[in-house]
This record gives C-alpha cells, structure tokens and sequence, in this order.
C-alpha cells in the first residue's frame, strides 16, 4: 500500500527537502537589482565622478581646489550659517516636538486629536507653498503688520530676508516627522514604570530625566539627524526666505554654478557638504543598527 505521508526521492535521514529556495533567492536578487542598479546609476557612480574631478587639476591629484575653499572668508561664512542654522533650527524644532510628543503620550480626548493633526499639517504641505505663506504673513505689509497696526503697534520690524525667516520656516516644517517618531518611541516606555515613580513621590521633571530621557535617547539622535539633514540641504526656504548674504550652503552652490558659471567650486562645495551629511548620517546608521540588534 502507498504511503502518500511519505516524500517521493528517498530522502537520507535528518535531510530536508529545499525545493524552490534557489528560485526564491533569484526573486529577491531581481527585485532588488532594480533599486541597487538606479542607486548605482544615478546617485553612486555621479557622486565618485564629482569627487574625482574635485580633486584632478589638469590630470593631476591636487587638493588646491578645497584650500581655495577653506581659505575663501566668504565661503567660510555661508558654510558656518548654514550649520549654525541647521544646528539651531534642529534643536528648536526637536524640543517642540519632544513636547507635542509628551503631551499626546499621555494626553487623550478630543483636544489632543486635533494638536496631534495639526503637528502633522506641515507634512503634507510643500516648502514652497510653506515659504510664500510665510511671505506674505511676515513680510512687509503683511497679514502680520497690518494685524498689529489695527491695535496700535506700529515698530514691527519683518523677519524676512533675515536668518529669523528661514528658522521659522524650517521649525514649522519640520516638526512632523519628530513628532511621529518621538511618539513611536515614547509608546515603548512603560506606564507601570511611570506609575510606580508617581506612587513613590517622583515629580513630572525627575520622571522626564530618570524615566523617558534614558529610554528615549536614540529616538532623539534619529529625529535630530533626520531633521539636520534635511535643513542644509534645504533650497526653496533659503532661497525664499533668507539674507543675501551670508547665504546657505545650497542656494551658494546654485548661485556658483548659475550665475558664476563655475561649476568646479559648485562641486567642491557640494563635496563638502555631502561629508557633513555623510558624518550625521553615520550616526544615524549606528543607532539605528544599535537598535535593530537591541531589539533582536
């Protein structure tokens, strides 16, 4: 009688049967080949010409171009705004967030849905369309002015066309993505471990700083390289927004390479600025690699 509980192919004892692994692993190859092959077309093999022509002078390895760089006082200054800018928006920006991110963890109610939708409202906004509101509410003779007009007030300096204009716009916009991920790191802390610090008399600031700060470190480091990131690279705010002089790393290059018609020092100073990214960035990677074998 045929026993059909039995495998066909006389498999040796303690052998498994692996039908179909070699063409699973072919399918993953060939759904991520296209993904590696635009990463590589597109982003890779650019990026090794442009630092290679960075640093070939008349077929010679020279590194004069990144001296003329670190010794031009007017590039120094843009590259110093542009990380005191991303430094300073990145923080400010991360401490509301912490904030909204606190009080949605353990707020409930109809009020906190409507502060959590609008700290969301900016994700779906374009940074165009974010900066020419900004425009016309801070700008001169704008909705702000005239506003503080009709109650008398009539020193109101605009913050246009200053540093305080793109700092403004880039905390406004780039509140969303911290509070999601603050959020997703907050719901991990326990509330028995919140609870039993309230039974045993510990305040509101004591259980911030032994209790969620520590749990909460990386989640932090994430949203802050996240939001870092995106502000020096940043274009249409800057170029919106912000003084003529001195002017962000990204609005500087395009100034370079548009109107100067120079595009080897566009290249060096988008080199440069790629190694900034890249050294936040790699934190970044750490911790989330940090994490990932934490939670393994």
């Amino acid at each position: 009688m045929l026993d059909i509980t039995k495998p066909s192919g006389g498999l040796a004892p303690g052998q498994t049967q692996r039908t179909g692994h070699g063409f699973q692993a072919l399918a993953g190859l060939a759904l991520v080949a296209l993904p590696v092959g635009l990463l590589v077309t597109l982003i890779l093999w650019p990026t090794v010409r442009m630092v290679t022509a960075t640093v070939l002078v008349d077929g010679t390895l020279s590194p004069e171009r990144y001296f003329a760089f670190f010794n031009d006082a007017y590039t120094m200054a843009n590259l110093r705004y542009t990380l005191e800018m991303g430094l300073v928006s990145a923080l400010a920006a991360l401490g509301i967030s912490f904030g909204l991110a606190l009080y949605l963890r353990f707020s409930a109610g109809r009020i906190a849905t409507m502060i959590h939708g609008l700290s969301l409202f900016p994700l779906f906004v374009p940074s165009i369309i974010i900066s020419y509101a900004l425009v016309r509410f801070l700008g001169p003779n704008g909705l702000l002015q005239l506003m503080l007009e009709q109650v008398g007030f009539t020193q109101y300096r605009t913050p246009y066309l200053t540093p305080v204009g793109p700092f403004l716009a880039f905390v406004w916009e780039n509140i969303p993505l911290p509070v999601l991920v603050l959020s997703a790191g907050l719901s991990q802390v326990s509330d028995h471990a919140v609870e039993a610090a309230r039974d045993l008399g510990a305040k509101a600031p004591r259980i911030l700083w032994e209790i969620l700060l520590p749990q909460m470190r990386r989640s932090l480091l994430i949203a802050f390289a996240l939001i870092f990131m995106g502000i020096i690279g940043a274009f249409t705010v800057p170029y919106m927004l912000g003084p003529p002089a001195p002017e962000m790393m990204s609005v500087f290059m395009q100034r370079t390479l548009g109107n100067l018609h120079d595009p080897a020092s566009a290249q060096v100073q988008a080199v440069v600025l790629m190694v900034i990214s890249s050294i936040v960035g790699g934190f970044y990677i750490a911790t989330m690699v940090k994490s990932s074998a934490g939670a393994r």
